[in-house]
């Protein structure tokens, strides 16, 4: 029972990663899109505010992938969610289907919220790596 525990624990780590992985490839290749995106929202220096959000995506979801500083990570990816919804996804900025397709993403958001929240509070607390032997250490319990 407890391998099949293990198992989805895995598995649903992997694909919460890869939630943040693909998005974050994308804002490096499809910049003008995501930048536009960022201006309809008024978020000044979108690009370079683009650029750090990929590459945080990307090493964050590679880090989730495998299984390095995950509580560190998902903690972080708690704290980008919150950005995210509060300035890209304010449902109570728009109206009609604008607002509900906001709404929809604010409320998806959530849901990813709570999965990163969850894999955190199941992962081993550790301390900000000062090495690259503490960063590439990986999270399994001894």
């Amino acid at each position: 029972m407890a391998n099949t525990s293990s198992k989805l624990a895995i598995s649903g780590r992997i694909l919460l990663a890869l939630y943040f992985l693909l998005p974050g490839i994308m804002k490096l290749l499809a910049t003008d899109m995501h930048v536009t995106l960022m201006q309809h929202h008024n978020i000044p220096n979108a690009l370079p505010l683009l650029y750090i959000a990929g590459f945080v995506q990307i090493i964050g979801a590679l880090f989730l992938m495998a299984n390095r500083h995950v509580r560190n990570v998902c903690l972080g990816f708690a704290l980008y969610i919150l950005i995210i919804n509060f300035t890209l996804h304010g449902f109570w900025n728009f109206t009609d289907i604008e607002a509900q397709h906001e709404t929809q993403n604010f409320i998806k958001n959530m849901g990813i919220l709570a999965g990163v929240l969850i894999l955190a509070g199941h992962s081993v607390k550790r301390k900000i790596p000062f090495s690259l032997k503490e960063l590439l250490s990986s999270d399994k319990k001894s």
